[in-house]
């Protein structure tokens, strides 16, 4: 992936990290999960973003999360009490035999969860990276994210689905335009209506190939992603530019398929 500047100047994002460097990384926080009972979870995440943030190199220099699995500890029992709340709520109603009833407050409950999961991820996550040690920040309001993620999930129920590439592209918009690097602002530019159309195209071409146009169905929908999202520090504008091509996605899922199938 490539950024480029009025100046046509370019900025290579390239990614170092190395199989088994990782691999030996997640088998030590699969092990050490297990044997805490899945409360080392939040530190082997903390592990697993700081390799692959600092694997990751913007014209050459690399990414850094400060974060720590205390801190993601805090929020993973936040989580865990959320939906124990949930569930207990859940069998409750249908103990008095009121199951509809529970149901419904089961998805009210996580559809109410997820807009604060998204902004508090963002925050958290964007407050603690840094790129030649200029941090990054997420300005989002809370309360005005999840009205909006409200009235966009209210639309794509009434359109019977329809307008789900408008809330998609809609979440886009007001979570990466509310990103900050410095005094750089992130914009996303992105479309519902090419979106839908991008994916009704991928949908049917995916089905008359038999699925190989899968691969290049993700290229394409990876290529709208970056593509629409530009940096904006007063008068200049940085574009950025994906290089992703349908060949190499399709080389990387079959190839890693065999590996996977035959180790």
């Amino acid at each position: 992936m490539e950024e480029q500047t009025t100046s046509r100047r370019n900025y290579n994002l390239d990614f170092h990290g190395e199989g088994s460097e990782y691999f030996g990384i997640i088998i030590v926080n699969w092990l050490l999960t297990i044997v805490t009972l899945g409360f080392y979870y939040p530190w082997a995440k903390a592990k697993k973003l700081q390799y692959l943030y600092g694997k990751t190199t913007l014209d050459g220099d690399v990414f850094t999360f400060h974060g720590t699995g205390k801190e993601l500890f805090k929020g993973f029992i936040k989580a865990i009490i959320l939906f124990v709340l949930l569930f207990g709520a859940l069998f409750l109603f249908i103990y008095i035999k009121m199951p509809i009833v529970g149901i419904l407050s089961f998805y009210l409950g996580l559809f109410a969860i997820i807009p604060i999961a998204i902004h508090g991820s963002y925050r958290y996550r964007m407050s603690r990276t840094s790129w030649r040690g200029i941090r990054f920040g997420y300005r989002g309001d809370r309360k005005e994210f999840s009205l909006n993620f409200f009235k966009w999930i209210l639309l794509t129920f009434i359109t019977l689905g329809i307008y789900g590439s408008w809330m998609s592209i809609n979440i886009r918009k007001y979570v990466l335009g509310n990103i900050k690097f410095g005094d750089i602002e992130f914009d996303y530019n992105g479309d519902g209506g090419d979106y839908l159309v991008l994916n009704l195209k991928g949908y049917f071409l995916t089905i008359f190939t038999l699925g190989i146009y899968a691969f290049w169905w993700q290229k394409d929908l990876f290529n709208y992603y970056i593509d629409n999202l530009s940096l904006q520090k007063g008068e200049e504008k940085i574009n950025l530019n994906s290089t992703a091509t349908g060949g190499g996605f399709f080389q990387l899922g079959i190839v890693n398929f065999f590996i996977i199938a035959f180790t």
